[in-house]
């Protein structure tokens, strides 16, 4: 079953996030906790970590791109 990883918000006013880096690949395994990207917002920079184990099976969003609060940004 497909499960979907959503840019996080990070702060109380963050409103959007830029993915600096994909940690994890398509067709990588991946454990629940494990960092699978980073994200940049204007305080900071962050560690998103998965909610699932399985495998990335799609990443929707490119390094480099602002992406609002709640968008899908990847499917484990």
């Amino acid at each position: 079953m497909a499960e979907i990883i959503s840019m996080p918000k990070l702060g109380f006013d963050m409103a959007e996030g830029t993915l600096t880096r994909w940690i994890k690949s398509e067709g990588d395994p991946v454990q629940k906790g494990e960092v699978l990207a980073e994200i940049e917002t204007d305080k900071a920079t962050v560690e998103v970590e998965s909610s699932f184990t399985g495998v990335v099976h799609r990443l929707l969003i490119e390094q480099g791109a602002a992406v609002p609060v709640g968008t899908p940004i990847a499917v484990i």
